[in-house]
């Protein structure tokens, strides 16, 4: 039996189910909340009463967005031939921080047997739809450098090349992964085989 009220005890187990939060950060996180101002507590909910209420997906790449099109996909200085393939919309707002201008779209998730994730549950019929109307001239896969991430990529690759030896995407759609390599200042003794594999594969000459 907790000592705790039930509202308080209610809010620290919706905190734990967060990703990374266990119980005692949660319970931590509440007793900040409750040691603010009552104005500040306020504030905090209609934001999360907010985001419910007015965020949905985009209705082309599907990331979030607060209209039926977002700030992307609605842009006149975006490359309409480019599309990047991620894996959540997290991924696209990494990606904003390079100079990399093109579109986008959120597959929904990676392939992966372990944790009964097929095809079938990733948008993949949504990003078939989306090349076959010949705009995008080049589809640059850029899943995670996991197993799951290499698998969906070579996955799509394939899918997407059928659809192209039928006719219903242009075969001169140019497929394309994102480069792997080593990170700046890591040690080879404790890279994995995908990520040296990689590194090996995108070598350059060095003048």
């Amino acid at each position: 039996m907790s000592i705790l009220p039930k509202s308080v005890q209610n809010l620290i187990d919706q905190f734990s189910r967060f990703p990374g939060v266990g119980p005692k950060t949660a319970s931590r996180l509440v007793f900040y909340l409750l040691s603010q101002e009552k104005e500040g507590i306020d504030e905090l909910g209609q934001a999360v009463l907010a985001v419910n209420k007015n965020i949905v997906k985009c209705q082309k790449c599907y990331n979030l967005s607060d209209s039926n099109l977002c700030s992307l996909c609605g842009s006149n200085s975006r490359d309409k031939k480019t599309l990047m393939v991620v894996e959540e919309p997290l991924d696209i707002v990494a990606l904003e921080k390079t100079d990399y201008q093109g579109l986008y779209f959120v597959l929904g998730g990676l392939i992966s047997p372990i944790d009964d994730v097929s095809p079938e549950d990733l948008r993949v019929n949504e990003l078939i739809n989306r090349l076959s109307d010949g705009t995008i001239r080049e589809m640059i896969l850029a899943t995670d450098p996991s197993l799951e991430g290499e698998a969906t990529a070579m996955y799509l690759s394939k899918e997407v090349e059928k659809y192209q030896n039928s006719g219903k995407i242009d075969k001169k759609l140019q497929i394309t992964r994102i480069a792997r390599g080593l990170p700046v200042g890591s040690d080879l003794e404790y890279a994995d085989e995908v990520t040296l594999m990689r590194s090996l594969e995108g070598r350059k000459k060095f003048n």
